[in-house]
């Protein structure tokens, strides 16, 4: 009785961890970025915000100018103005706006360029050129909407003969590699498990991958848990996985040609 209610309690926990878990993963990614952009940005937008109405309310009463600002007025700003009227929350909404500014100006022909010029910056840097390419493959994989453009899902023999990885085809082989073999070589993407987002390029002929019936998504949540998750119509049956330990399992194909 104490071993069955060992392995109920066992099942339902796990069960219970698995469908509480993502909701909450969900809560504490999207509270950690607010988080992220009222630190490292809303507060500086309120800190200048401020700066700017405290040197404002100086000029206009003919007070000395400085760079910080009066203490006095400052005070008045924060307790007269900013406290009563829940300013903060206004330049924390300010920073969203300020980063999408950002996105349109990147996105533009100037902008693209100077980003580029930064970016070159940053892969130079000692330590920095270490870390931050990394990180923007990271990103660049959750956040642009460019995404890596992808074919189909194939499976190809790698790292050896007799091993299948999945792979998805991102585009012909190179014309070097076609002129010196004179064969169709296609590029495939190896994904990792179970960060998707590293991986491996291989290049192989055409008639050595196989094509599988798998969408993109399938084939990715395929990588990212392992295997555990099974494509759609791609589970064995029992009575199939028993035919293979006796060696008598036959590919569907193959059955169809018997005649009944």
């Amino acid at each position: 009785m104490a071993g069955r209610f060992r392995q109920d309690f066992r099942r339902f926990f796990l069960r219970g961890l698995a469908a509480m878990l993502p909701p909450l993963l969900t809560v504490i990614i999207v509270v950690y970025v607010l988080r992220f952009v009222d630190q490292y940005i809303g507060r500086y937008v309120d800190q200048v915000a401020q700066w700017i109405v405290v040197q404002a309310l100086a000029l206009q009463r003919g007070e000395t100018m400085t760079f910080t600002g009066p203490k006095a007025v400052w005070q008045e700003v924060e307790t007269g103005i900013w406290e009563p009227y829940r300013l903060r929350w206004a330049s924390f909404l300010l920073a969203f706006v300020l980063i999408y500014v950002l996105g349109r100006f990147v996105a533009s022909i100037i902008g693209r360029g100077l980003w580029r010029m930064i970016e070159q910056a940053f892969f130079r840097l000692p330590v920095v050129k270490q870390i931050y390419p990394s990180v923007k493959q990271v990103t660049d994989f959750l956040l642009t909407e460019r995404k890596m453009q992808f074919s189909r899902v194939v499976a190809v023999e790698y790292p050896r003969k007799g091993v299948w990885s999945v792979g998805l085809v991102t585009s012909v082989g190179m014309r070097t590699l076609l002129d010196a073999l004179g064969d169709d070589m296609v590029t495939v993407f190896i994904p990792s498990s179970p960060t998707p987002v590293t991986g491996y390029t291989i290049t192989v002929r055409r008639h050595e991958i196989v094509d599988l019936p798998l969408s993109i998504d399938d084939a990715l949540r395929f990588t990212v848990s392992g295997g555990v998750i099974m494509p759609p119509g791609q589970a064995l049956t029992q009575a199939e996985v028993e035919q293979i330990r006796r060696g008598e399992f036959l590919p569907r194909e193959s059955k169809k040609e018997i005649p009944a």
